[in-house]
């Protein structure tokens, strides 16, 4: 009598007696905390199963596109172009929200660095080649940096990383903008690839006079050194569970109107500049009703239960008002 009361008073409660395999693939950018959160789940409801694949954003959608996985996972938001392209409806749902880090690797070096918007941008453009150019050092002083060549190493896969690096470079430098652009795949002008954030970050250990681009809890993990970033108020500021939450700030009011917004380049002092929201893409639609009430009985514990764990792995929890708006979208998968 207590389970079937308990049952009652979920909001998306699942049939005790059910099994429910669900299969997810995507960003490899939330991936900690994904992975996390699909065990605690299982943990608390035996019944269900989520595999995720973490193999990039844009094998992510192509799979969802396919259909071979339930659901997908992005930290680019589908535009309406790309929505067109799906023969079924998507409602995306934000889920935390992370910072993307420059890491690097130069012997010799180890105090964090500090990186200008041109610095960065002119790196991957290739126009700054030697540790010690002016762009850098001046940001720097005091530090001796060496003449060696830069090794720009970037994600050779579809990658929502890439595209909040490029989203953020394209905002800050007019010629990266119109040269390379924003995406989740762009024609890079320089560098190695390396495939995930795991690949990045392998090969700027592995290369001496390296930077790469990774998400702030693999930088972390892998006791890798980062830079701090100068924001848009000019202020260098390093990524922190903090810096991160006051890139969101104001998301509220703009997502009332739609979920798919840009943080990259926020303005507030003490605003981390290289930040986005990371999403799960759903089927409106969803034939299988055991499946469908399971998906969203997860995005329910997700957006209460599941916050509470996002920064113990250095993500940013969404905003209240944000959980809010996604609530009400939680209502529209039938």
């Amino acid at each position: 009598m207590l389970l079937l009361l308990g049952l009652a008073l979920t909001a998306y409660a699942q049939p005790p007696d059910s099994t429910v395999l669900l299969n997810a693939a995507g960003a490899t950018f939330p991936y900690p905390i994904y992975s996390k959160w699909f065990s605690d789940y299982h943990q608390a409801h035996p019944n269900v199963q989520i595999n995720y694949q973490s193999i990039g954003s844009g094998g992510g959608i192509q799979q969802l596109k396919a259909g071979t996985v339930d659901f997908g996972a992005s930290d680019m938001p589908l535009n309406d172009q790309l929505l067109g392209q799906f023969n079924f409806k998507i409602i995306q749902f934000p889920t935390v929200l992370g910072a993307v880090v420059p890491t690097y690797n130069i012997p010799g070096v180890s105090g964090e660095l500090k990186f200008t918007a041109k610095a960065l941008s002119d790196i991957y453009l290739g126009k700054v080649t030697k540790w010690n150019d002016s762009e850098i050092a001046s940001a720097n002083p005091g530090v001796k940096l060496p003449g060696n060549d830069i090794v720009v190493i970037h994600r050779s896969d579809g990658s929502g990383t890439t595209f909040v690096w490029t989203d953020y470079l394209s905002k800050v430098n007019p010629e990266w903008k119109s040269k390379v652009g924003s995406n989740t795949s762009v024609n890079w002008p320089v560098g190695l690839g390396g495939k995930g954030n795991e690949g990045v970050s392998g090969l700027v250990k592995q290369t001496p006079n390296s930077i790469g681009y990774v998400e702030l809890i693999y930088a972390m993990q892998n006791h890798m050194g980062f830079g701090l970033v100068q924001n848009a108020d000019g202020k260098f500021i390093k990524a922190s569970l903090t810096s991160v939450t006051e890139a969101a700030a104001g998301a509220a009011a703009k997502m009332k109107s739609d979920v798919r917004i840009s943080i990259t380049d926020a303005t507030g002092a003490d605003t981390y500049p290289i930040c986005s929201f990371t999403y799960l893409l759903i089927p409106q639609t969803i034939s299988d009703g055991t499946k469908r009430e399971a998906i969203k009985a997860f995005l329910d514990w997700m957006l209460t239960t599941g916050q509470g764990s996002v920064e113990s792995l250095n993500y940013a929890r969404l905003p209240k008002a944000v959980v809010g708006i996604e609530m009400k979208n939680l209502a529209e998968i039938k």
